[in-house]
């Protein structure tokens, strides 16, 4: 059996070292190395989408691996890929490190600089754990074999863009259509979600945040459970208390509802810090709203460049969506898309700030009704995000079950 490994090396001069001595190697088949941990995850869910047997057996990762810390990048891939064994890469091979890296589970430790023989026995260690599971899975319907749950995350060009009742709207449309959704509220300092649906909870995101291993229960507790089916992680009350969640406890919190729910939807809010710029980075699909207006649009463009800088996400992997759109602007989408550099979703939102006035004050979102032109809009952009699931038949009708006045969706699917 051949064992395909693959690399995960920032650095060049290592990635040529490992290259060549993995070549020598028989019975591997090693592929071209990855540079940062976004593309490692990127191309392991990209092969899972396809199949579990398109999986590597083995992925090393180098301890310089970016922007991702390499022990929570290990951590990531455990969670989301079981199926695949994780090698660590370093040139510290003390006790210390070894019991770090198998609590993030990794298969191995290789020492640098490297040697043949405790490679080579690595390399065999961990594909065969790998085939082992694999074929156990093989075996077990019900265990999680893929990349797991959507993720989409949505953030705001600036404040009062309408990030929170994007958001909102998206899980309310992905929940009425059948699929599991979690809405996690990741505006530490002021998030809104629990007033815009009438929640009242002890619990938020920060009794999560020094959790090492989540459990399904421990998240259960965590969770409100929203009439609408709605799991909700929401923000604390207290805005000092965002400060004890990091990017590392948000990698993990976002990975363990990715493995429980189909669709995860994360309200970023509009200040970036660590936490949710790690669920920007680790989303499948980025939103960015925007008004048609020069000041939101400057907002736009300075916060792709951020991100760019910062490597969280590229503008061509964003989705920018035009809110409170109107006709006679002289800001079209068109003229968004090339300013910022992102793709600009097909379903702009109107204006219609008398449809949202009464379900905002009385803090039932979900009671929007269904003619209203903004929730006919923000369904359609569901649908065109791919995060709700219709029967063919109702799709062509421009409506799915749980809401028989939802249209837009025949144009939002080009149907």
């Amino acid at each position: 059996m051949t064992t395909r490994i693959l690399p995960a090396v920032g650095d060049a001069d290592a990635a040529r070292s490992i290259t060549t001595l993995l070549g020598q190697l028989p019975d591997t088949e090693p592929a071209t190395p990855v540079g940062d941990s976004t593309s490692l995850i990127d191309t392991l869910a990209r092969l899972a989408a396809e199949s579990l047997d398109e999986l590597p057996e083995v992925v090393l990762v180098h301890e310089r691996i970016g922007p991702v810390p390499a022990l929570e990048l290990i951590r990531e891939v455990a969670l989301r890929f079981p199926a695949v064994g994780v090698v660590l890469v370093t040139a510290d091979a003390g006790p210390g490190l070894y019991s770090a890296a198998m609590d993030s589970g990794a298969r191995g430790l290789v020492g640098m600089p490297l040697s043949y023989e405790e490679l080579a026995q690595r390399v065999q260690s961990a594909a065969a754990w790998s085939v082992g599971v694999r074929r156990h899975l093989g075996h077990g319907g019900d265990v999680f074999t893929g990349p797991g749950g959507r993720v989409v995350a949505v953030t705001g060009a600036k404040g009062g863009v309408g990030t929170t009742v994007t958001a909102v709207q998206l899980a309310l449309a992905a929940r009425a259509s059948g699929l599991s959704v979690a809405l996690v509220d990741l505006d530490l300092q002021s998030g809104d979600v629990a007033s815009y649906l009438d929640v009242q909870f002890r619990r938020s995101v920060v009794d999560l945040a020094a959790v090492q291993d989540i459990s399904p229960r421990v998240l259960q507790d965590a969770l409100y459970a929203h009439q609408s089916g709605i799991g909700l992680l929401l923000a604390p009350a207290e805005g000092e208390r965002g400060e004890d969640v990091s990017d590392r406890s948000v990698r993990q919190i976002v990975s363990a509802l990715r493995n429980r729910y189909e669709v995860v939807v994360v309200d970023c809010g509009t200040h970036l810090d660590g936490a949710n710029a790690a669920a920007i980075e680790m989303a499948d699909t980025t939103l960015l709203l925007v008004t048609p207006d020069v000041v939101a649009v400057r907002a736009a463009k300075r916060m792709v460049r951020l991100w760019d800088r910062l490597q969280i996400r590229k503008a061509e992997e964003t989705v920018t969506v035009v809110n409170r759109h109107v006709r006679n602007s002289e800001i079209q989408p068109p003229l968004v898309e090339r300013i910022t550099g992102t793709r600009v979703a097909r379903t702009s939102v109107p204006a219609g700030f008398k449809e949202l006035q009464s379900v905002v004050d009385a803090g039932r979102m979900q009671d929007l009704e269904a003619k209203s032109s903004v929730k006919q809009a923000l369904w359609a952009l569901a649908a065109e995000l791919g995060i709700v699931k219709a029967p063919e038949g109702e799709v062509r009708q421009g409506k799915f079950r749980g809401d028989r006045g939802s249209v837009g969706l025949r144009r939002a699917r080009g149907k």
